[in-house]
């Protein structure tokens, strides 16, 4: 008898053993930015904020009965669409990754959208691929952003020359899919408004010298320079060139040139030069600031909060969804992120979950208040801001 009940407890504690084992499984979510190339100074804190958001959920203890979310880097390159497929591939062939919290540039997620998450059913939500074009994009309802289109922002960027006096301007633009998309809105809107746009040429990312740009701009002339570009490549060479020339003083910018390392280096030259970037303000612009402080996550960077927005959604969506299967958490993505439901901050994540599983509604604010649109991105606010001081100084919000 004795041997009997032993058995049994022995078969009881393996079955618990194999119950408890397939309960605290681990589920991958990947993290994919351009860690190398022309954003690489902007996308670490990106990165971490968006895993902060999954650490929250895991701290909690609440997800799918124990369910841990792992990240999974991968690096986009920003603007090699060949290599950023090929990582995303990796994602998912060799991780097993069931959602993408990216890409970042436009460009590559297009790329990694059309030839790696739509064949593989695999849900993307990008916290800074911005181009118009994504949103006319064939992506089977798989596609998200906690960005807002530049078809906004270049109306947000006219806008402020139109308050600020400005009439004639030149134009350059990094030479891709965001880049051209941004300045089109943008030319587009102040035309509408009876400003003059002097010149509008592209440039390349990863040139020495720049000379034969500015040159050309110069003539054309303008009472500012505006700069569609990356702060680490070619949008930052196109201000230094034009510094050492003397050929503009001014220059109005675009979100992919708000960095710190911009203003480290060429920062004190730029007295007086304005721009937009995506950007939040209220209860949940402060939850995530100090979320982040208390995480040890710079919070302050371009697109962090919108990085903690997308990997928080993918994570409701799985527990809306009830599992981590790829398939399940697209058509769950804009039941989590709008009303109506119980409005959830960052810092909250936990809260979020105890109520999923109970059967109940979020609606999440997250840290860039959170309303998703048409198919699935941000209606989304701008910072409009001067550089005074060698610093980012804010002076509305758009």
């Amino acid at each position: 008898m004795k041997k009997f009940l032993l058995s049994t407890a022995a078969a009881s504690l393996l079955a618990g053993a194999a119950f408890a084992a397939s309960h605290a499984q681990e589920a991958k979510i990947g993290v994919i930015l351009g860690f190398t190339g022309p954003i690489e100074s902007l996308t670490p804190d990106m990165a971490a904020a968006a895993e902060l958001a999954l650490k929250e959920v895991n701290d909690s203890g609440k997800f799918l009965d124990g369910v841990t979310l792992a990240p999974v880097r991968a690096d986009s390159t920003c603007v090699d669409a060949a290599a950023a497929t090929a990582a995303a591939e990796r994602l998912i062939t060799a991780e097993g990754v069931s959602a993408i919290m990216g890409a970042d540039c436009s460009g590559v997620t297009g790329a990694v959208l059309a030839n790696v998450a739509v064949p593989n059913g695999v849900t993307m939500i990008s916290p800074s691929a911005t181009s118009p074009g994504l949103t006319a994009a064939e992506d089977n309802g798989l596609f998200f952003r906690t960005s807002p289109s530049d078809a906004r922002q270049g109306q947000v960027l006219a806008d402020v020359m139109g308050s600020r006096g400005v009439t004639a301007v030149a134009v350059t633009y990094t030479n891709n899919d965001y880049g051209k998309g941004l300045s089109d809105a943008f030319i587009a809107a102040f035309e509408a408004a009876g400003g003059k746009v002097t010149i509008n040429a592209p440039h390349e990312d990863g040139k020495a010298d720049y000379s034969a740009e500015i040159g050309a701009l110069a003539s054309a002339g303008g009472d500012v320079l505006v700069v569609l570009g990356y702060s680490d490549q070619g949008g930052k060479g196109i201000i230094q060139a034009s510094l050492d020339t003397g050929a503009f003083e001014t220059f109005a910018l675009g979100d992919g040139m708000y960095s710190d390392a911009l203003l480290a280096d060429l920062g004190a030259d730029m007295e007086g030069s304005f721009g937009t970037v995506p950007w939040s303000e209220g209860e949940g612009t402060e939850a995530f600031g100090a979320v982040a402080a208390a995480g040890g996550v710079n919070g302050d960077g371009p697109y962090t909060r919108e990085s903690y927005d997308a990997a928080a959604l993918l994570a409701m969506a799985m527990m809306k969804a009830g599992t981590t299967d790829a398939a399940g958490i697209a058509a769950n993505v804009l039941d989590v992120a709008n009303a109506p439901g119980e409005p959830i901050l960052p810092g909250e994540l936990g809260k979020a979950m105890e109520i999923i599983a109970a059967g109940g509604d979020v609606d999440y604010v997250g840290a860039t208040n959170v309303e998703l649109i048409g198919p699935g991105e941000a209606a989304g606010t701008y910072r409009e801001y001067t550089i005074t001081g060698g610093a980012f100084e804010t002076v509305e919000f758009r």
